[in-house]
């Protein structure tokens, strides 16, 4: 599996010539989705789910599809009808060839006044690769590269941290760092991969790996 990481929270997983593109966001390149056969949005918010991006992946591959929870489906399944999947907590799905189960339910706590939004994770075959989107699901199961968030306005470095230890994975790559400052990035990368008891990595927008 060839992992490709976008701008901010999105991610191109590439497995026997197809490909999965998560978060395609309002943060990520314009073309952060073209050339996608399935995507999954983990919630509303602007960084996450961009309805242009949208639109223009599934016009410009017919054969397309979105699998994301009811929030988002409501907002572009009717110009898409049967190629936009709800999906929740607990579902499992086959997308372009990735087989993906749910996880995760709220989004993380912004701030007490804040009414909290649905929020979903993707596991995907079967935990190679973990993105959370905007909470810190632990999905109870073997996770060899998660997805992590590693810098956002509901979040503390303490709890980053506790995360990569709650969910054991064999690697951790940074995702949600629009916010992050290069100043601010060997801060981060010293204190989780110090206390995180993982491997810890980060790749450039555009930069890929192997899994």
């Amino acid at each position: 599996m060839k992992l490709t990481k976008m701008s901010h929270a999105c991610v191109r997983l590439e497995k026997d010539g197809r490909t999965l593109v998560l978060d395609p966001g309002g943060f990520s390149e314009a073309d952060a989705a073209l050339g996608a056969d399935a995507i999954l949005v983990t919630h509303e918010h602007p960084d996450h789910f961009d309805e242009e991006r949208l639109r223009a992946a599934l016009e410009a591959n017919p054969a397309a599809e979105i699998w994301t929870l009811k929030s988002v489906a409501e907002k572009i399944s009717g110009a898409f009808p049967g190629r936009v999947h709800t999906v929740g907590h607990g579902d499992t799905f086959t997308a372009a060839g990735f087989d993906v189960q749910v996880h995760g339910e709220l989004h993380a706590v912004i701030h007490p006044d804040i009414p909290r939004i649905t929020n979903v994770g993707y596991l995907v075959d079967g935990g190679r690769v973990f993105h959370p989107g905007d909470a810190l699901t632990v999905p109870g199961h073997t996770v060899e590269t998660l997805m992590l968030p590693v810098m956002a306005p509901w979040s503390k470095i303490s709890e980053v941290i506790d995360y990569v230890r709650e969910v054991k994975p064999q690697r951790a790559y940074d995702i949600h760092d629009a916010l992050l400052t290069d100043l601010a990035r060997p801060i981060y990368d010293n204190q989780i991969g110090a206390l995180g008891g993982a491997e810890h990595l980060r790749l450039a927008p555009g930069e890929s790996a192997s899994l």
